[in-house]
């Protein structure tokens, strides 16, 4: 028993060995749209000659029930500082808490009534998420709408009016109702993508950690994640690895186009990543060569931009991981069985080593143990440190992860008797 033991301790310590050794640094949470973007988006920085050309963004707010955080978040976003044109479609999935009117007077009290442009949804037709047929209708009507002032540069009178055109939008900005922007996200995340020509920037948002099951368990959801898609593998266009935040989404008009559009994912509940792999995957034309190349895509992490949505209770964090983490794995049975022998292998071998090795009187395997469990938990601290919690959580992964395993086979529990991705009143048992 004690020879299993060992060679069980021993494979956990090789892998942690080779997580922090080869999986893509993701443990170093250092891929931050604010570090990276110290510079500033004026014109001359982005190469053009006036704020008239700078990129003219639409940002697609989707909004179900959203009464309560829709005014913090559209008031961040109406008070941007990018110089270029931003103007805001909010799409009104059939609210019943008068949604649309709190997002009205958030407008006309910052006198930006003119940027705001709401949208009554349509009924949710088959075959689509409520999330994602929100989202189609509002780039459908900023592609249709939108209108631009700019100065009439074919008179030769210098005093003539500005004159209103109708322009597509060479960005859309896609982000949540439950987002707080950054006064300079935008900005940022403009210069990020033209600078380093990407058709995707995306940024995890900063979620809130202030009670303590938020505290306990939010941060190592940021951790899983950055482990399951290692960012700079994502940043890599030499590497497939694929993902994206659905909270803060800047994606070029011109890629969505080419992949075809929000409809290719209608159906995909985890809709961020599936639109960072169709992005990433289909590629795009060079302007030099006109020979395909991968789609360029990039996401970070944010330590300004943050998200409003509260999760105070056990209970509420277990729903949210629940609700997605089957799918997460293609709703595969096999896939699942895997990632529960995984977890306990990785995360809770180690500290099980680390007690039967005192009690036998082992010391072999409780230093191995230990050493695994001290490398895992040194794994953790940038996360902890990111999300400012206190240091001793990174010596709690093992019993966190225990939480999240079991959250995953709950949430195969859901789907089997059909009731996986329920959100906002609705339910997605196949997806």
């Amino acid at each position: 028993m004690a020879a299993i033991v060992l060679g069980l301790m021993l494979l956990s310590l090789t892998i942690w060995l080779g997580l922090l050794s080869f999986w893509g640094q993701f443990w170093r949470a250092d891929q931050q749209l604010e570090v990276e973007t110290l510079y500033t988006t004026s014109p001359q920085s982005l190469n053009v000659t006036s704020p008239q050309s700078l990129p003219v963004v639409c940002a697609v707010i989707p909004a179900r029930n959203e009464a309560d955080l829709i005014a913090t978040t559209l008031r961040s976003l109406l008070l941007q500082d990018y110089p270029g044109s931003l103007n805001v479609f909010l799409v009104d999935d059939r609210s019943t808490d008068r949604t649309a009117n709190f997002a009205e007077g958030v407008a006309y009290a910052l006198d930006k009534s003119q940027q705001l442009h709401i949208i009554s949804g349509q009924a949710l037709p088959p075959g689509w998420s409520g999330k994602l047929w929100a989202i189609e209708q509002g780039i459908k009507n900023a592609v249709e709408t939108l209108h631009v002032t700019s100065p009439d540069v074919t008179s030769p009178d210098v005093t003539s009016p500005d004159v209103t055109s109708l322009q597509k939008p060479d960005y859309f900005l896609l982000t949540d109702a439950d987002i707080e922007h950054d006064v300079s996200n935008l900005r940022r995340l403009v210069a990020k993508a033209v600078q380093e020509d990407l058709d995707l920037v995306s940024v995890m948002v900063r979620l809130r950690c202030e009670s303590f099951w938020e505290k306990f368990l939010i941060p190592a959801f940021v951790f899983f994640f950055q482990k399951l898609y290692p960012f700079r593998w994502v940043n890599s266009p030499n590497n497939p690895t694929a993902a994206a935040a659905g909270g803060c989404i800047l994606i070029r008009r011109e890629a969505l186009e080419q992949i075809g559009g929000i409809q290719v994912i209608r159906q995909t509940l985890i809709d961020d990543c599936a639109l960072a792999r169709a992005v990433k995957e289909r590629g795009r034309q060079s302007n030099s060569s006109f020979a395909p190349v991968p789609g360029r895509i990039w996401l970070g992490l944010s330590t300004l931009t943050r998200s409003l949505r509260p999760y105070p209770t056990l209970g509420t964090i277990w729903d949210m991981v629940a609700r997605t983490a089957y799918t997460q794995l293609d709703s595969s049975p096999l896939l699942l069985l895997g990632t529960l022998l995984g977890m306990t292998l990785i995360y809770l071998v180690p500290p099980v080593g680390v007690i039967l090795g005192l009690i036998w009187g082992n010391w072999a395997i409780a230093f191995i143990g230990l050493c695994t469990w001290l490398l895992m938990t040194l794994a953790y601290l940038p996360t902890i440190r990111f999300y400012k919690c206190p240091f001793w959580l990174a010596f709690c992964l093992p019993a966190i992860a225990f939480l999240y395993t079991l959250m995953t086979l709950d949430s195969a529990l859901r789907h089997w008797q059909g009731r996986g991705g329920a959100w906002k009143g609705r339910v997605y048992p196949n997806s």
